[in-house]
């Protein structure tokens, strides 16, 4: 439950802020001017703010569509992402998020026809290229759909672009509103995935790794395209046979038909948003890894991310073709 509730006054008439207040009837609204006011604020604590979030409706300016990191992409020579919303409702230990914003606030940005727009441009710019366009890249994609409804609105927009592809990445179990329209090509479904094991130690508030699995199996059986991100790759005890067991029973329980792609990637950290993940958690056992720095990144040594990404890209390759495997690097 969300108790506060924070709302630009330019946006307090928007008929997606009322769509959005009638889901919290008994939440304190509260005016603000700018969303800035409250999410930029020095000094806050994320991790207390984590424990009981508010949510901030704002109206977003610009930079709707941004290009995807370089190293960030699934086989297109384009690659673009959007946000209609900041910070994640879970609370991942690993997540870069929380050393990127000193807030674990909630912003949703209710104007969605500006991302339409922003999309269309882009889409225009780059006529007779392959493009992806990712939504979930700071925020989970699908995590509060029900609140929102952005996946629904956006998912309007790209049936009448059905050469262009559209990710959404996230590690929820929301099945709405694909269950209730026909599947569309151009749409990847994308899950976040690891060991049970470490998933129950690292993956706080998410779904647990067998739902998700089921969702996935029940989609996929409906025809959507489905992704597996197994980013990042966590080192630890026992790590290649807790990862051969969990990709051999996504595999046996995903007709091939159905896999879009399969994408790899260690844990990695720009140096400053490490240092500053690290002050949250400095008795966290993840943190204690043999990390290194590479390029400005905190990462595995090299010796063992090569290790962890070929082993599971040698399983994969029992059940998938190599051009459907990429290596996310950013």
């Amino acid at each position: 439950m969300i108790e506060t509730i924070y709302v630009e006054k330019a946006i307090k008439n928007h008929p997606r802020t009322k769509l959005i207040l009638e889901k919290f009837k008994k939440s304190r609204i509260i005016s603000i001017n700018k969303y800035g006011e409250i999410f930029n604020k020095r000094n806050q604590n994320f991790r207390i703010q984590k424990t009981n979030p508010c949510l901030i409706l704002a109206y977003k300016k610009d930079s709707f569509v941004l290009p995807a990191p370089k190293g960030f992409g699934i086989g297109s020579s384009n690659n673009f992402y959007f946000s209609h919303m900041y910070n994640c409702i879970y609370d991942c230990r690993y997540c870069f998020l929380q050393g990127m914003y000193s807030s674990a606030n909630y912003v949703v940005f209710v104007n969605f026809e500006d991302f339409d727009n922003a999309i269309k441009k882009t889409i225009k710019n780059n006529n007779g290229s392959k493009i992806t366009f990712f939504s979930g890249y700071d925020c989970d994609s699908l995590a509060l759909e029900n609140v929102t409804g952005f996946a629904k609105h956006i998912l309007s927009f790209f049936k009448t672009y059905s050469q262009i592809e559209i990710e959404f990445r996230t590690k929820s179990i929301q099945k709405e509103p694909f269950l209730s329209m026909k599947p569309m090509q151009n749409v990847i479904l994308a899950y976040s995935l690891m060991p049970e094991l470490m998933s129950n130690s690292l993956d706080n508030k998410a779904p647990s790794i067998s739902k998700r699995i089921r969702v996935i199996s029940e989609l996929a059986s409906k025809g959507w395209k489905i992704g597996l991100r197994f980013d990042p790759l966590i080192f630890g005890q026992n790590w290649k046979e807790l990862y051969r067991e969990l990709l051999e029973n996504i595999f046996k329980n995903i007709t091939p038909n159905n896999l879009h792609s399969v994408s790899f990637g260690s844990l990695r950290f720009p140096k400053k948003m490490f240092k500053n993940i690290f002050k949250l958690y400095p008795k966290e056992p993840l943190f204690t890894s043999p990390f290194s720095l590479n390029n400005k990144m905190i990462s595995y040594d090299i010796e063992i991310e090569e290790e962890m990404t070929s082993f599971c890209k040698n399983l994969s390759l029992k059940y998938i073709n190599e051009d459907q495997i990429f290596k996310c690097s950013i």
